[in-house]
């Protein structure tokens, strides 16, 4: 999920082992545990040079069982060797250590997993990407109510027994939302496959997802023999079906027994996409898994990008979303999540 979140849930991770003895700087290197994972995007930057393979070492080993168990024991070791003098001597163990940054390295591919992006959580013996689709990288449902109870507990001293209280009522908050939205998925895949049969579609597969920073409107796209259909879904809509129909061509360009780097994209899009040529001969790759966006010329991918030959591979440049008015995006968002 998104850095703050991850943040927030490492502070907790933080409190829950070592509150009671160190107090808020519990909070702080839980947040710092929890942070790391994420730390990826610069450390496949600086391996490197070829953009794509820097996007896909993200939410790979970095985000594994593995890795949260071998930094969580060397950070542990380091951090109490460098904690453990002057008036904190004694104080902790290095055992707190590791336990504080296992759990904070740990919950934080754990919940990645639940959003759509992808995470190999078993990297290096696998590398498949476990996406559960039941809640968007960001939500402000999930995050706000934890964040609250993180920055109301640290007005508390360590031992007062009003930290624990806020840390339970803010693990509890989230840990009820995040339930609500793996039951609300399981809602949502079975409308969607009705709104299918209603209109006729025949399909070899589907995939729904909710939409950004909310779990109310939901996206669904399914692949067909030609094309992909995709269509919208609020639980706020006075019709129990997806609507806003769209069509959408299964582009295929270049194939991937031309280029290796499509099909690791391909890969690391579960192989919902579309490749076109452009006018300059470079190359636009759509990963369809995400939800369109509305904006003033029309509805647009999310995720494209814009890929160039370069010494027999395939590269690309800087991620940017196609929005030509933010503004008129969020409105027409907020304006389909109240439903129709």
């Amino acid at each position: 999920m998104d850095s703050l979140t991850q943040i927030v849930l490492g502070a907790a991770c933080g409190e829950a082992v070592l509150g009671k003895k160190i107090g808020n700087k519990a909070l702080l290197f839980g947040a710092i545990g929890g942070t790391i994972p994420d730390l990826d995007v610069i450390v496949g930057s600086m391996l490197y040079n070829n953009e794509i393979d820097a996007m896909l070492f993200h939410r790979g080993f970095m985000h594994s069982i593995v890795f949260s168990i071998l930094a969580a024991f060397g950070l542990g070791w380091l951090v109490y060797k460098l904690y453990n003098s002057g008036k904190r001597l004694n104080t902790t163990t290095q055992k707190d250590w590791i336990l504080l940054f296992f759990w904070a390295l740990f919950t934080h591919p754990i919940l990645d997993c639940f959003t759509p992006y992808g995470t190999q959580l078993f990297a290096p013996f696998s590398n498949y990407r476990i996406a559960l689709n039941n809640i968007a990288v960001a939500d402000l449902a999930y995050t706000i109510p934890f964040l609250l109870c993180m920055l109301i507990l640290m007005f508390f001293k360590r031992q007062n027994k009003k930290r624990k209280f806020w840390l339970k009522l803010g693990v509890g908050i989230s840990s009820a939302y995040m339930l609500f939205t793996i039951i609300n998925k399981v809602y949502i895949d079975s409308v969607f496959e009705s709104s299918l049969s209603e209109q006729n579609i025949t399909f070899h597969r589907f995939s729904t997802q909710p939409s950004i920073l909310n779990n109310i409107l939901w996206y669904g796209v399914a692949e067909t023999e030609d094309n992909y259909q995709v269509a919208f879904y609020s639980l706020l809509d006075t019709s129990h079906q997806f609507s806003d129909w769209k069509t959408l061509p299964k582009t295929r360009d270049i194939s991937p027994n031309d280029f290796k780097d499509l099909k690791c994209l391909a890969w690391f899009s579960n192989d919902y996409y579309s490749v076109e040529t452009l006018d300059n001969g470079d190359y636009l790759y759509k990963d369809l898994r995400y939800p369109l966006v509305q904006t003033r010329s029309g509805f647009k991918a999310v995720f494209n990008l814009k890929l160039y030959e370069t010494e027999g591979r395939l590269d690309m440049k800087p991620f940017a979303p196609e929005m030509d008015d933010f503004k008129f995006t969020m409105k027409a968002l907020w304006e389909r999540i109240i439903g129709r």
